[in-house]
Order: C-alpha cells, then sequence, then structure tokens
C-alpha cells in the first residue's frame, strides 16, 4: 500500500527503527560520575556566592541576636512600614525587635513584605526549598513583592538530591502535596526579550543565615 500522508511516513520509519536495532555506541559512558565540578569553597559559601549570582541577597547573622539587628537596618534602608509573617517561631524571633509585625490574614492581600523559613538551601545553585508543610502556608513563598527567608547555616546541603533525600526523611510520615525550589527572584525575559523582575513572584529575595555550626 503507497503511503498517502506525512504521518503515516513517520510511523513506518519508526517501526522500522524498532526493528532494527543497534548496539549502544557510548557504551564507555560513567553515567554514576558528578556532571558538577567541585566546590572551591565550603558550602555555605558557596550557596552565599550562588545566591548572590542569581540576584538574590544574603546576609549573614552570627546568631538570632545578629538578625534582629540585620533586619532593622533592612527595615530601614527599604523603608518597609510593616512585615507579614504567620510563622510563630519567626514571630517569637522578631517579637525581640521593633517591627511592625502583621499576621492578620485579612490584610494578606495588601502585604509588601513576607517572612518565611525554608526546609533547605541547596549550594549549587542558591536556592531555597520551601513545602506546603511549613507553617507558613503555600501563598507566602510567591506573593509578596519582597521574600524573606530566615535560615541556618545547618540546613544547607550541596545538591538538589541532598534536600529531596533530606526531605523524605524528614516527612517519613506525610510527604508535603508541594515543594518550590527559588532561584532568585522571579523574573522572565518573555516579553520582548527584556528581563522583568517579579513577574511570576517576589522581585526580591533576602536570606538571613543564622551560623548554628
Amino acid at each position: 500500500m503507497q503511503e498517502t500522508t506525512t504521518k503515516e511516513k513517520i510511523l513506518k520509519k519508526v517501526r522500522n527503527a524498532l526493528i532494527s536495532t543497534k548496539e549502544n555506541p557510548f557504551l564507555g559512558v560513567d553515567f554514576k560520575s558528578s556532571v558538577y565540578h567541585d566546590f572551591e569553597e565550603d558550602a555555605v559559601v558557596q550557596f552565599a556566592v550562588n545566591l548572590n549570582e542569581a540576584a538574590g541577597t544574603f546576609i549573614y547573622c552570627e546568631n538570632e541576636k545578629a538578625v534582629i539587628e540585620n533586619m532593622q537596618v533592612l527595615v530601614e534602608q527599604q523603608k518597609w512600614t510593616e512585615l507579614f509573617a504567620i510563622d510563630e517561631t519567626i514571630l517569637s524571633l522578631l517579637n525581640e525587635g521593633d517591627f511592625k509585625l502583621i499576621s492578620n490574614l485579612e490584610k494578606f492581600n495588601d502585604l509588601k513584605v513576607g517572612i518565611t523559613r525554608c526546609d533547605y538551601l541547596i549550594a549549587r545553585f542558591g536556592s531555597v526549598m520551601v513545602s506546603s508543610d511549613l507553617s507558613s502556608g503555600r501563598r507566602l513563598f510567591i506573593y509578596p513583592e519582597t521574600h524573606v527567608v530566615i535560615a541556618k547555616a545547618s540546613q544547607v546541603v550541596s545538591e538538589l538530591k541532598d534536600a529531596l533525600k533530606g526531605m523524605k526523611q524528614k516527612y517519613a510520615e506525610k510527604f508535603p502535596s508541594q515543594i518550590t525550589v527559588i532561584t532568585g527572584p522571579s523574573r522572565t525575559a518573555d516579553i520582548e526579550k527584556t528581563l522583568v523582575m517579579g513577574a511570576h513572584g517576589p522581585k526580591e529575595l533576602y536570606v538571613f543565615m543564622i551560623d548554628d555550626l
């Protein structure tokens, strides 16, 4: 039967390819070795470097007191009038400072700065991993113009696979319904190839890291 359509020609080529198998020409490829180069710095330092390269801002804090001090400086510099947080750990920490903290969900649509914790920090990409099981919920990672993350140095892992492995262990009883990896502020260049920050989420990302190592 003579072929009449392009679709039939393509399907015939696929069938012939499946029938006539060939030996793998890439037998010498090592699929077990890492495709990435080793870090030149400690994982925590590498995270800070890669976060800054992704247009995020890294703020080192020697302890929780330093978080308060650095936050006060940032609030003054950015002229933030209020901070939104619903995580009890964060509220307890920031209550030690002179901040206007908002946690009323009725004011969620008006928030400008949202503060959350995270699950892991990924050094390879300078990324922040968050999940729906954090008390901040799902929306606070993507809605505000500015997202502030308060984390600890012990949450830094080298690779994405390390973070996923840790998530399986951390949430062994009930795995989160949503896991998000955030690499820098939201951005897009789809419109006339012009880079626009904050297109699909926060246009600023700050990570306060407490040195607990």
